[in-house]
């Protein structure tokens, strides 16, 4: 409440009304139902939008596993305290800073330390809040919590709407009406002291003069209406179960033109499962398959079910022997096998490249048929050593082949061929095998899914190169992907999904981060958008809605600024030439209402989904400009006019006022062309009121009758606003386009080019 009614505009606009009833001109307080309408609407729109999203945070907000009093409980992370026993997982983010009392970790800290390298944490060893677990089980006593932890804010910060300069929309705009604000404090001073000092009028007249000079310069529904489409979209998905951790999230993802996703969680289901086990051929240490299956069922059941994988295999193998068991290295992401010594031998699982190496050759004929066909291949077998830490030197020698599925999604295709009718290019990054991926993403439709690379073979010199030549990336470690959305960011706007802790890192690093509320707690944190559903397929509609807002707000800000380049531009043509500016508050409110404020909102809420280009300011300008010169133009001349003709004031004023009504129709014809039933109504509709406020309200809008030299001027004028309008706006839109080009031509050739258009359109 307090941010929008005390802002600096306000401020101004409160000055301005003083004034005006100091001097007695209330019909000219016009303009004050507006700015009171504006910052209801915008409490209103907030405390909405907070509220929504409030309650979706407190069904979503992050949660913990605590010891109080011998009775384990989920509490909130905010009502943490010190002392607390919490219970730390794979896939947890560390809430407070901690010590661990009983169990093991593997924990990575490169959100805090920038370091990929997995740290093991045992009894005694210290956890720092915000690292997450990579694998692992353990209970810690927390020492530090709340706002005394090492970065409680990465897990304890409210998800906000988010602050206006995280959007480059709202940073422009912010930029523009500093500006604004600077510069009609000291206009304002000039003109009512020209008025006062230098032309004669009366106090009256020179502040009514003035006012409407400064209020004809403040976008004074932009803000509001840029902030309320924001918010109203925000909401909008929220009722989806699309959470937005901030607005710049909706900009983002409309000008996202490469998505990164991994297969698991987005092209397939989050479950897996297993499909069979394949005897390896050249294997002599177990014979039989049921024996192996006992095996592999053993070693499930003394490693802890703390990942996808590993649930698969437990659900499958399950006729256990009770083997005792010691030294278990659990699963990471980083090494991509696990090990567990069953009596007098050690069992290690995982991927082929990583657990054979050398030996993939030797083996590859027995699995590699499996992997074309879109399995997920995971060696198990016998390691000719002993194994304390988690890298291997010896030989292993396999003993079967655990083939995994995980179903498609049954809308990733359609999902994947909106993005590529929205020129949107994929890039699959998984740990996975290469070819299983890039199976998997020929089924689900992705464009280029046959081009694939291993990561693990590739230098880091070979980075660059890579993702711009393969679609499908496999055996990425958590560090690459960091590195190849960093490469892919410099030329593109990037957004990330992922749904585990090995996605973190790349997620941090991409211009939008998406995750799924099937995935980890840590994921979701770290994330800009959290799909609560799970469900890829909500993601057109995310970017379409975003699309909507930025495309709609950019074509409702032109309107805006038509009106306040004309103001500044006749407000020093004024000062230069010591003229009274020749409108009133009230005539600046018709004008705004029904050219730009009423149709600007309703244009905001038509769908529109064309793909967002450039820079949004210069966007807007390219619009605006022709408009607010033509206004310029038309109006400047019949100010002139009226000095050398000596016509009276008030037929200056209304007859300006109905000038500006015809540009402001032509600057709104032009934006909304081609015309649709929607545009069509809008048009139809402003006018009419347009039209009745005139007739029926004229005493309000100051609006008088006119002589009939000033109608014969005002006719002559009105002609000519459209062909000066439509050869302004072919000039201005060829120069943008030259500016945008790369390679600059000579302005001789620009002029040329200029005049042929000209001859063309005449």
């Amino acid at each position: 409440v307090l941010e929008n009614i005390f802002t600096y505009f306000n401020l101004i606009f409160l000055i301005l009304a003083i004034l005006l009833c100091l001097v007695e001109s209330y019909k000219n307080l016009t303009f004050l139902p507006v700015i009171i309408a504006n910052t209801g609407i915008a409490i209103f729109q907030e405390i909405r939008s907070k509220k929504i999203l409030d309650e979706l945070n407190v069904l979503n907000t992050a949660k913990v596993n605590v010891i109080r009093d011998g009775i384990e409980q989920t509490i909130d992370i905010e009502d943490l305290v010190i002392d607390d026993i919490v219970i730390l997982e794979t896939g947890y983010q560390i809430p407070a800073d901690a010590e661990v009392v009983e169990g093991k970790l593997q924990v990575n800290e490169a959100l805090l330390t920038g370091e990929a390298d997995e740290i093991t944490k045992e009894i005694g060893d210290p956890l720092m809040s915000g690292s997450f677990i990579v694998s692992g089980k353990a209970y810690a006593r927390l020492n530090k919590v709340g706002a005394d932890s090492y970065i409680s804010q990465l897990t304890v910060k409210a998800k906000t709407m988010g602050e206006g300069e995280q959007s480059e929309m709202i940073a422009s705009l912010n930029q523009l009406i500093k500006w604004i604000g600077i510069i009609i404090i000291p206009i304002g001073i000039l003109l009512f002291s020209q008025s006062y000092f230098f032309n004669g009028n009366t106090i009256k007249e020179s502040v009514v003069a003035m006012e409407a000079a400064l209020i004809g310069m403040i976008p004074e529904g932009l803000y509001l209406l840029t902030t309320i489409a924001l918010a109203l979209s925000a909401t909008k998905l929220a009722k989806q179960r699309v959470l937005l951790h901030n607005m710049k999230s909706i900009e983002t993802l409309a000008r996202v033109n490469v998505l990164c996703v991994d297969k698991t969680g987005t092209i397939t289901e989050n479950k897996m499962s297993v499909q069979k086990m394949i005897v390896s051929k050249k294997q002599e240490i177990i014979s039989q398959s049921d024996q192996l299956e006992a095996c592999i069922a053993d070693y499930a059941k003394a490693m802890a079910g703390d990942n996808a994988t590993m649930e698969a295999v437990k659900a499958y193998f399950t006729k256990t022997t009770d083997q005792s068991y010691h030294h278990v290295i659990p699963f990471s992401s980083v090494q991509k096998f696990s090990s567990v010594a069953l009596a007098d031998k050690v069992y290690v699982l995982g991927a082929p490249e990583m657990v054979l190496r050398d030996q993939l050759p030797e083996y590859a004929e027995e699995f590699v048929s499996f992997a074309e066909k879109g399995y997920r291949v995971l060696v198990f077998g016998v390691y000719d050593g002993i194994l304390e830490e988690p890298v291997l030197t010896e030989a292993v020698t396999p003993l079967g082949y655990i083939l995994i599925a995980n179903p498609i999604r049954k809308e990733a295709r359609a999902t994947f061929d909106y993005f590529k009718k929205q020129q949107v290019a994929i890039k699959v990054i998984s740990g996975d095998n290469p070819l299983t991926v890039s199976n998997v993403a020929v089924q689900a439709g992705i464009s280029h899914a046959d081009q694939y690379v291993d990561a693990s073979k590739l230098s880091e010199e070979e980075y660059e190169a890579a993702v711009e030549k393969y679609t499908v990336f496999g055996r990425v470690k958590p560090e690459q992907k960091k590195i190849f959305v960093q490469l892919i960011k410099r030329n593109n706007t990037v957004a990330m999904t992922g749904d585990g802790v090995n996605d973190i890192l790349a997620m941090k690093e991409a211009d939008c981060s998406i995750a799924m509320a099937s995935g980890n707690e840590a994921a979701m944190q770290a994330s800009q958008v959290v799909l609560l559903d799970s469900d890829f397929s909500r993601m057109p509609e995310v970017v379409a809605e975003g699309r909507r807002v930025v495309n709609n707000i950019e074509r409702s800000a032109s309107l805006f600024l038509v009106k306040n380049i004309f103001s500044f531009l006749l407000s020093l043509f004024s000062v230069i030439f010591a003229l009274t500016y020749p409108l009133e508050p009230s005539q600046i409110t018709l004008i705004s209402l029904f050219t730009i404020g009423l149709p600007s909102f309703l244009l905001a809420l038509e769908e529109n989904k064309k793909r967002i280009r450039g820079k949004f300011i210069m966007n807007v300008m390219e619009k605006a400009v022709p408009g607010g010169l033509t206004d310029m133009i038309v109006v400047g001349a019949l100010v002139i006019c009226g000095v050398t003709l000596n016509l009276n004031k008030t037929d200056v004023s209304t007859a300006s006022t109905m000038l500006l009504i015809a540009v402001g129709f032509l600057v709104l014809y032009k934006i909304c062309s081609p015309l649709n039933k929607f545009r069509s109504q809008i048009i139809l509709f402003c006018a009419s009121g347009n039209f009745f406020s005139v007739i029926f309200l004229h005493k309000l809008f100051s609006i008088t009758g006119i002589s009939a030299v000033s109608l014969l001027l005002l006719s002559i004028l009105f002609f000519s606003a459209d062909s000066i309008f439509r050869h302004l706006t072919t000039l201005v839109e060829y120069l943008f386009e030259r500016k945008n080009e790369k390679e600059q031509k000579p302005f001789s050739r620009v002029a040329k080019k200029f005049l042929s258009i000209f001859k063309r359109e005449n």
